[in-house]
């Protein structure tokens, strides 16, 4: 390749190189505090589906003979 073709590939490179950084910074400052966040620091963990513990008392209900 020659030298000049070389050099602005080199700064098309760098140049790409601080867009990307640019976007995941600014990714970063939209979604913070957001779904992720929340997940990453554990505020989910010991919640559980109350839908489905509910479904299994309805059902035990039904069999025992009373309304749901």
């Amino acid at each position: 390749m020659a030298e000049p073709a070389k050099k602005v590939a080199e700064r098309a490179e760098e140049r790409l190189e601080k867009v990307a950084e640019n976007v995941r910074e600014r990714f970063d400052r939209v979604t913070e505090g957001r779904f992720s966040d929340k997940v990453k620091e554990g505020r989910f963990a010991d919640q559980t589906d109350h839908g489905v513990d509910r479904a299994r008392d309805d059902e035990r209900r039904k069999k025992q003979g009373g309304s749901t």
